[in-house]
């Protein structure tokens, strides 16, 4: 990630400056510090321009090591997915994002859903076309519907587009026939996205492409 790869950076470039002063005062404590404060500023002025060479050229090797394949970033707080390669913004979709809401479960423990699209690191771990929704007990609930026993009254077709793209825990990114609501926290924790947004992102992406949610 960018801002893993200049943190490394910043690291590198202090440690290589706490290695050019030791190297430069070789010796006892004494003798160093008094190397230093005799140095004239022509030395200082080589030594930190040498310093600067050698924090490009390590830049230059870390940037070779950024991964050159594209992974998806969601801000879940302004409601956009972007699609990435290394330093680049491929796509920059409009999306919507959990709720946030509640909903309690039946029965007498007290259990809840919250519908939040979960934040972490995660990986596209499956990429269907054409997919059916299969409703959990909380779409029903939700309804005022009792919850069916026959698993074909779960499946419905036509609600999620053209495709979906799976990150764990029953979590998507697929379509929506609520295109007017992009760009709002409305969802039950997936990641919703326009037609031709959807598209991108499932030509784009492979199993195992990164998805970075916060």
């Amino acid at each position: 990630m960018p801002r893993a790869a200049h943190t490394v950076t910043t690291i590198l470039l202090v440690g290589l400056l706490a290695a050019t002063i030791s190297h430069g005062g070789a010796g006892s404590g004494h003798e160093s510090e008094t190397a230093i404060a005799s140095a004239p500023d022509q030395a200082s002025s080589a030594q930190l321009k040498n310093l600067r060479v050698r924090y490009h050229s390590l830049s230059a090797r870390l940037s070779k090591l950024k991964p050159s394949q594209p992974y998806i970033l969601v801000d879940t707080a302004r409601n956009h997915l972007y699609i990435k390669r290394q330093e680049n913004v491929v796509l920059d979709a409009l999306a919507s994002t959990g709720s946030g809401t509640i909903l309690d479960k039946p029965g007498e423990n007290n259990d809840q859903w919250i519908f939040d699209t979960p934040r972490g690191e995660f990986r596209v771990q499956s990429k269907l076309t054409n997919p059916s929704w299969v409703k959990p007990d909380w779409a029903f609930i939700e309804e005022g519907l009792g919850v069916p026993q026959d698993p074909a009254e779960r499946v419905e077709q036509g609600v999620l587009g053209d495709y979906a793209l799976g990150f764990g825990k029953g979590y998507f990114i697929h379509g929506t026939l609520y295109t007017r609501l992009l760009g709002k926290n409305v969802t039950h924790g997936c990641i919703r996205l326009n037609d031709a947004d959807l598209k991108t992102v499932y030509q784009s992406a492979r199993i195992g492409t990164p998805i970075i949610i916060f």
